[in-house]
């Protein structure tokens, strides 16, 4: 068994990216299926380009604020390859699962540290910080009218008791004693300095609050393609934006067909401002931005890994 891993990992590598970027382009595909009657002008196209630079720069800051989670968990890669390693598993992801970009990073950070546990811990935070910052704005959105929504004390109470779990959760004194318990060397055998959570995560929370409300400036500028909007809309925009994406990031799908990111759009924005259909295709477009925007991003940091 041992004689065929050792033949076959040489090629492993080589068979992930393959697999990756065909799912990667099977995705791609179907997403411009839904956007290829649209017609785009000049001052479109324009703002399509600077959609995709807004959230091309989105990801390479979560990747540095990936870093600052490495920091706080002893497990730093140092910063530039600490990006790399970010950029270029997160196209992973597209992989059946939508787990392999967190077993990239785990994999990148315990061949590196010898601590499976915490390397495993500081991956899985990053998501987690991410919903929190997505829940946070949320309950802000929420609580000052930004959208339209029927308001439901009950669900409102659950989001902040979720909220606080969570901030809760990932304070040191939680973590550090499950830490002190998988943070063991490959053998098994207890590490000398046991890795532990050095402060709590305060800055990598507000960083990840910076990543979804630049992805909502980047959704902003894909619906500039096909409507004009006012300043005052934004506000609107950015909530409805980041509630949308908290939706998509912790339930699988919806009935129908139509993703959970759509359905919560239409659902939140003002139909008289918003209609529906182009909401529809503006949701299309952002996420063939979105895709375009993770592999140049991953194609950069690999020629330069490489």
């Amino acid at each position: 068994m041992k004689k065929a891993i050792s033949i076959i990992k040489p090629y492993l590598r080589w068979f992930i990216l393959g697999g990756t970027l065909f799912f990667l382009l099977k995705t791609f595909k179907e997403r411009f299926a839904e956007i290829a009657t649209v017609r785009v002008d000049a001052t479109g196209w324009l703002m399509l380009i600077i959609s995709l630079i807004i959230t091309l720069l989105a990801h390479v800051w979560s990747g540095w604020v990936w870093t600052w989670i490495l920091d706080i968990f002893h497990q730093s890669l140092g910063l530039a390859k600490g990006i790399r390693v970010y950029l270029i598993t997160n196209i992973a992801k597209y992989l059946p699962g939508n787990v392999w970009h967190f077993y990239g990073r785990i994999n990148a950070i315990s061949r590196q540290n010898d601590s499976l546990g915490a390397a495993t811990f500081s991956v899985l935070l990053e998501p987690l910080l991410m919903a929190a910052a997505a829940l946070l704005i949320a309950i802000f959105s929420t609580s000052l009218g930004l959208v339209q929504t029927d308001f439901n004390l009950a669900i409102y109470f659950m989001q902040i008791l979720a909220l606080i779990a969570v901030l809760v959760g990932i304070h040191p004194r939680i973590l550090n004693p499950l830490l002190a318990r998988l943070s063991r060397g490959k053998k098994g055998v207890a590490l000398k300095k046991p890795t532990s959570l050095k402060t709590y995560p305060l800055l990598p929370f507000a960083g990840e609050i910076g990543f979804v409300l630049f992805r909502g400036i980047g959704f902003i500028f894909a619906f500039l393609v096909l409507q004009a909007i006012a300043w005052s809309q934004i506000p609107a925009l950015i909530s409805a934006f980041s509630i949308a994406w908290l939706l998509g990031l912790v339930v699988p799908g919806a009935p129908g067909g139509i993703g959970v990111f759509e359905a919560t759009a239409i659902a939140l924005l003002d139909q008289s401002q918003f209609p529906p259909a182009t909401v529809l295709i503006v949701v299309a477009l952002y996420r063939v931005v979105s895709i375009l925007a993770e592999a140049i991003a991953a194609l950069i940091a690999w020629i330069i890994d490489d």
